[in-house]
């Protein structure tokens, strides 16, 4: 599409050029970037399919947006109505989903589209896979809409107060929204610059809020394993806001209210179910990508098999019932003053390594995407979206790795990058004792476990897989390289040994 096609359309966007945005899906993330628009100049109507939605939402304005704002967010539940609040099919309009991944969008975009004409902007802000982002870009642009695969991280918070966000998409199109995103994402407090980059084309957007996530979930896993986290870990040194680590000591402080004896956290049911009713799908896909992108990934993966392995309760007490509690009920231990001490420690350092290691395995998963996908993503941008406003901020990390990527930006694997080596040196000592006591404890520590192993086996000149690979030589004739040969490249190998005759 050229820019005769879109005539004025072509122009930047802005919050006094655009008279009014639509957000689609008023829910907690929908109505958090509603009222933060509105803050920032902008009118916005709002749409759901779920009248309650819209019927709440003057109580959420009452307690979350300036009186004399109140006005420029209107909701809808009729759609008709909903566009043509926009201007109708000629208006230069710019659309924001957030909306749940797979046919939700399919489904709205299907309703919407006799009210939208070339130049129009639909932002996609939901966790979609990619793969269905790409497709959405390729059927829209042939009439001149613009589909941009839209990451936006941090939660109902961040979505209120300014999200991180990786768009990408249709080069044109991104330029003219760029100037509304730098101003409503979140900004690095160190440097002030806006969490928002244009990431490139295609959906790579989508493929790097999706790895975001498998990060996290990694940290999820390392953070539930440690639990006993000390204000002072994510006020300085390595674990310095991570907001995680930051947002588990607000968790921890938490009592019961109304001066009840113990803590708010002792009532929640031990199951994480979001991966296992199909409601959130970035992190299976993330493990699912890196399975099909031969990129190893244990810690992202082990957190992901943890919190399915939680899900269903009921079917684990049968469990339970079958191999008795001894087998899954970690011991309580009376240690000394010192040794908790210096335990706590090394329980935060072996947290850092482990954390570093997710930081590694999803980087490693964008740069092969990046490579196989030809999208020439940035990865110092990625590190600095998500400085501020999203989920697996770690100013720390942050530090070490952009301007590494700054300076080796074709980087395929983050753990050959020296200063991350030397990190990794440091504290991997911290995450094998915590491995060690953990084992000895009989503790839940399967991200702490698989973040020790991967970087054993990343880090291993002899591996045992070398009596893997004679036995598939033996029963499928797969064949195998010499040592004597060197390091040989990833293809089929050029000797095969009758072990057997057949």
């Amino acid at each position: 599409m050229s820019p005769d096609d879109v005539g004025q359309k072509i122009a930047p966007l802005s919050p006094h050029s655009l008279a009014r945005i639509g957000v689609v899906g008023a829910g907690s993330m929908g109505k958090g970037m509603a009222m933060l628009f509105a803050e920032n100049g902008l009118d916005v109507s709002l749409y759901d399919i779920k009248d309650e939605n819209i019927d709440d939402l003057q109580p959420v304005l009452q307690s979350g947006l300036a009186p004399e704002l109140h006005k420029k967010v209107a909701g809808f539940k009729d759609l008709t109505q909903f566009m043509n609040s926009l201007g109708g099919k000629d208006a230069d309009k710019l659309l924001v989903f957030s909306i749940p991944h797979g046919s939700a969008a399919d489904n709205i975009i299907g309703q919407m589209r006799d009210f939208l004409s070339s130049g129009d902007i639909i932002l996609d802000g939901g966790n979609e896979h990619y793969e269905n982002a790409r497709r959405r870009q390729d059927e829209l642009q042939s009439q001149g809409i613009s589909y941009l695969s839209m990451g936006v991280s941090g939660g109902y918070q961040s979505a209120r107060r300014g999200p991180s966000i990786s768009p990408s998409g249709d080069p044109a199109a991104l330029e003219r929204v760029m100037p509304l995103l730098r101003r409503f994402a979140a900004k690095d407090p160190k440097t002030g610059t806006p969490c928002v980059a244009n990431l490139g084309p295609g959906p790579c957007g989508h493929y790097v809020k999706m790895v975001h996530n498998g990060i996290e979930q990694g940290i999820l896993g390392i953070v539930n394993e440690t639990w006993s986290i000390y204000k002072k870990w994510e006020d300085e040194g390595e674990l310095r806001r991570n907001f995680l680590f930051g947002i588990g000591t607000d968790i921890c402080r938490r009592h019961k209210e109304h001066g009840q004896p113990g803590h708010i956290v002792n009532e929640v049911q031990d199951k994480v179910v979001q991966d296992a009713d199909d409601t959130e799908g970035t992190g299976f896909w993330t493990v699912m990508e890196a399975a099909k992108r031969h990129v190893s990934a244990p810690t992202i993966a082990s957190a992901h098999f943890f919190r399915i392995a939680s899900a269903d309760r009921a079917q684990r007490m049968r469990v339970v019932q079958a191999l008795g509690e001894p087998i899954g009920a970690a011991r309580k231990q009376h240690v000394s003053e010192q040794f908790k001490e210096e335990f706590i420690e090394d329980l935060r350092l072996a947290a850092y390594c482990g954390c570093l290691a997710s930081f590694a395995q999803g980087m490693n998963l964008i740069a092969r995407a990046s490579e196989d996908e030809g999208w020439g993503v940035n990865l110092a941008k990625c590190i600095q979206i998500w400085r501020e406003g999203c989920i697996i901020r770690s100013e720390y990390i942050a530090d070490l790795l952009q301007p590494l990527y700054e300076k080796e930006p074709g980087v395929l694997n983050t753990l050959t990058l020296q200063p991350v080596a030397e990190e990794i040196k440091k504290t991997i000592g911290n995450l094998k004792k915590v491995v060690q006591y953990g084992l000895e404890w009989n503790a839940h520590i399967p991200t702490l476990s698989a973040s020790l192993e991967y970087l054993k086996y990343c880090g291993g000149k002899h591996l045992p897989s070398q009596f893997m690979e004679a036995e598939l030589d033996y029963f499928g004739a797969h064949n195998y390289d010499r040592k004597s040969e060197g390091d040989g490249e990833v293809k089929k190998g050029q000797h095969h040994y009758e072990w057997k005759p057949a």
